[in-house]
């Protein structure tokens, strides 16, 4: 439904499921975009090695010639690649600050992050947020993507239409209670 999706990658992101990001890259067609909050630059090459290893082929937010300015920000995440992020309608942001997610939302993106705490401000700040941990959710998000992919696209509208994200919140910290509950011994 997307029409310029991209996955901003962060170095925890590389680390952490590079084959996954690109997998979730190829059902979705989204582009995917280096994105650092401590820039320099042996650390974007070991990111691009990273992700090229994993199968990689195009990754954004390499070229200085096409980097531009996201407003809002005053760290190095600002800078954007005008292809990417920047032009995107969706951004896929895990394991995202808020700061970032918000300026992402005023920039008029709809932004999809993982985040293990449904009370963070990035959590709320998103249109989506998936709470869970980002090795395993990704790989769902792929399977999920995969079987969307076949619907047309007034079922697909409909699913974002109806979609809220302060209820998909307040469903997970219910759920969180409820499995810590559980868990504690009663006194």
């Amino acid at each position: 439904m997307a029409d310029l999706p991209v996955i901003s990658v962060n170095g925890n992101i590389a680390a952490l499921c590079p084959k996954e990001v690109i997998r979730l890259a190829n059902t979705s067609k989204a582009k995917i975009e280096v994105n650092l909050f401590y820039a320099n630059k042996k650390r974007k090459q070991n990111i691009i090695k990273t992700l090229k290893k994993s199968g990689a082929n195009e990754i954004l937010g390499t070229n200085h010639n096409s980097s531009t300015a996201l407003s809002g920000l005053d760290s190095a995440r600002r800078i954007v690649d005008k292809n990417g992020i920047f032009s995107a309608d969706v951004v896929i942001v895990p394991l995202e600050d808020g700061d970032r997610t918000m300026a992402l939302r005023r920039a008029g993106k709809i932004v999809i992050t993982f985040d293990l705490n449904p009370l963070s401000r990035t959590s709320q700040t998103a249109n989506i947020t998936i709470v869970d941990n980002v090795t395993r959710a990704i790989d769902l998000l792929t399977v999920t993507c995969k079987r969307l992919s076949k619907k047309n696209k007034k079922a697909l509208e409909k699913i974002v239409k109806d979609f809220n994200n302060k209820k998909n919140l307040s469903n997970n910290i219910i759920e969180i209670r409820d499995n810590l509950t559980r868990r504690l011994p009663i006194a």
